[in-house]
């Protein structure tokens, strides 16, 4: 990259993203520069500001701009039924189907030993917090059908044994090693209706 020079930085941001190659970063930078002034000013301000004008839901840990999520304040969802992800475009995924009337728990992450991810990085405890303040009759583990995921969902199981609520796994249906976000609605719904007890 050459000093100063403002494509090669922009393109090499943009290639940091998740999917996003070298090719496919310098297609969206020439287009960005190509495009609208307004546009790359109103994409920049929005990046620039979105740490201070996101936060984490106080109950759920959903992405939203007040303290309790859309979801969480909502009070037709069914506040006896949580859904345990990984990550919050799972949750997207999961809300994209329209049928899942319950509510979510966010684990923003997995268990992952090797990448120094621990159970004390899942939190667990708010879980445990919502179930210990009543009316929660089952916990639906809806973590990735991979080596991760499956730990988790048996370490969640584990840590809830002792409780009275109904702890379920997700179904057979979504590929195993496969994400929910990329998981098409029919197979990720047929996984939801047909979960299994880890009891």
């Amino acid at each position: 990259m050459a000093p100063n020079d403002p494509i090669a930085t922009l393109i090499a941001l943009l290639s940091r993203l998740p999917g996003v190659g070298e090719r496919t970063a310098a297609r969206l930078a020439f287009h960005v520069l190509e495009g609208d002034a307004q546009y790359a000013q109103s994409l920049g301000k929005a990046l620039s500001t979105i740490h201070d004008d996101v936060t984490r839901c106080e109950v759920c840990g959903n992405y939203g701009a007040e303290l309790r999520c859309a979801i969480c304040k909502d009070p037709r969802r069914d506040e006896s039924i949580i859904c345990v992800v990984a990550k919050v475009p799972d949750l997207i995924a999961l809300e994209a189907l329209g049928s899942f009337r319950g509510r979510y728990h966010v684990l923003h992450g997995l268990l992952a030993p090797l990448d120094g991810i621990g159970p004390d990085q899942l939190p667990l405890d708010a879980l445990e917090r919502r179930i210990r303040e009543g009316g929660v009759r089952e916990i639906i583990v809806a973590t990735p059908l991979n080596v991760e995921g499956e730990a988790t969902a048996l370490y969640v199981a584990d840590t809830l044994s002792s409780s009275s609520v109904r702890v379920s796994r997700i179904a057979a249906g979504v590929p195993h090693g496969g994400e929910l976000e990329f998981t098409d609605q029919v197979t990720l719904g047929r996984a939801l209706e047909d979960r299994r007890s880890l009891q």
